[in-house]
């Protein structure tokens, strides 16, 4: 029944809506996966005005023009309210059998060689394992795309086993694109060279995103990641091959 789970509705800025099932679980699958099924449903009702519906771990905000979306009986944010009410109401607080069947799973190769991985090591000593059980444990998987955001493509997988838990870097650092990471109970790849806060443990030669592909970003919430460990030559002969599709 709609009651079963609480959500709440406000504002977010002042040309967005969020719509928020979070119950202070942190990383709950079946919060994310009902935060998917709303985006969908959202998706397939939007209107002029909308222009962008963004899901996250367990919420969904919809961006809208206020002036195409404002009408002479209700203005934006009210319209934006009801829409995102009505797609609560219509999935029923809950998520159909036929919406809960897993996404993509999709291997992903990493080079876990001292050259791509600056924070393995560190890892090892604080978690008191060896690198290589670090590795393995990292490659046991796989893990749930949550949400896509802070750069095109950068993909919040999770949960990471509790072994590998770690915090953030005091102070952010210059990553690779491909650096793969951890950061509490999520890990991550950059798609992009950026600043960043997280655990390098090693390296992807697949492009996560290109803007000449369709769609520009390989990874989509909901997908599952199963990493693989590959040697330096392996990982220059997938990075030459610039090959993305078979590892979608």
């Amino acid at each position: 029944m709609a009651g079963s789970f609480s959500y709440s509705i406000f504002p977010l800025g002042d040309s967005a809506v969020t719509l928020d099932i979070g119950d202070g679980k942190g990383i709950d699958e079946q919060n994310n996966i009902r935060a998917l099924a709303l985006h969908d449903w959202l998706q397939t009702h939007r209107f002029p005005g909308i222009v962008d519906i963004i899901v996250a771990y367990s919420s969904v905000s919809v961006f809208y023009d206020t002036a195409v979306v404002i009408t002479q009986d209700q203005t934006a944010f009210s319209r934006i309210k009801a829409l995102l009410t009505q797609a609560w109401q219509e999935n029923d607080g809950v998520v159909p059998a036929t919406v809960v069947a897993e996404g993509r799973l999709i291997r992903l190769p990493v080079c876990y060689e001292a050259a791509y991985a600056p924070d393995l090591e560190w890892v090892a000593r604080e978690t008191g394992l060896s690198c290589e059980e670090v590795i393995n444990i990292h490659c046991a998987g796989p893990y749930r795309v949550y949400m896509i955001g802070f750069l095109p493509g950068f993909s919040y997988l999770g949960r990471v086993d509790p072994r590998l838990e770690l915090p953030r870097k005091k102070f952010p650092v210059t990553v690779q694109a491909g650096g793969v990471g951890i950061a509490g109970m999520q890990t991550g790849v950059y798609p992009l060279n950026s600043p960043g806060g997280w655990q390098i443990i090693g390296r992807t030669p697949v492009r996560l995103f290109d803007p000449g592909m369709d769609p520009p970003v390989v990874l989509q919430t909901g997908d599952r990641v199963q990493f693989y460990p590959v040697g330096d030559d392996e990982f220059h002969r997938i990075r030459a091959s610039g090959i993305v599709s078979r590892f979608a």
